[in-house]
């Protein structure tokens, strides 16, 4: 029975991982923001997976979306900085996220503080790597000129942090939605689990 669970388990991570690739690939920006920052649904199914099986299943999925992307998709830069920074990004946003749900003992009060959590912690640690490491790689693997720590100061504040933001409440609601749509489904697959 144990090697059942342990092969079901590794398929739905790797279904949902496939989903959560072609979502990446249906992104779009959104209005006043840099058109760099885009914003995709593919942290859904991590999130879902997150919920069912443990954080470290969600980040699997993470890892393995970002994986096939750079594989495909590749990177501008030559080097997977884009795709590392969305599988940091949705690792922050999905760990406590699955995490607080847990401890809650799996309620929509634990769901909606870990969601609330999980964006807070994403938009704030993002904006801190973006102005110390994820900005001046891009600047230097592209070849352009160092940003000035003012540039990048005021980047993070008024697009980047603002922007995770968003985005991690355009992730919660619609994932709340989707999951209240698929609470059948999910109880079914935690008695199995």
């Amino acid at each position: 029975m144990k090697t059942r669970s342990k092969t079901q388990r590794m398929i739905v991570v790797a279904m949902f991982s496939s989903i959560s690739y072609l979502l990446m690939l249906l992104d779009f920006p959104l209005p006043g923001f840099p058109p760099f920052l885009q914003i995709d649904f593919s942290e859904i199914p991590a999130l879902f997976v997150a919920v069912l099986y443990g954080p470290l299943a969600g980040v699997a999925v993470e890892a393995i979306k970002n994986t096939i992307h750079y594989g495909i998709a590749g990177s501008f830069t030559g080097v997977p900085v884009g795709q590392l920074a969305n599988f940091i990004a949705g690792t922050l946003f999905i760990v406590p996220t699955a995490y607080i749900f847990r401890k809650f003992k799996q309620t929509k009060k634990g769901l909606t503080v870990g969601l609330v959590a999980g964006t807070l912690l994403m938009s704030i640690i993002m904006g801190l790597l973006n102005y110390v490491l994820i900005l001046p790689a891009y600047t230097w693997f592209m070849g352009f000129e160092e940003m000035s720590a003012a540039a990048r100061s005021t980047l993070v504040l008024t697009g980047i942090t603002p922007f995770n933001i968003i985005k991690g409440i355009i992730i919660a609601v619609s994932f709340i939605l989707l999951f209240v749509k698929l609470q059948p489904w999910f109880a079914r697959q935690t008695k199995i689990a």
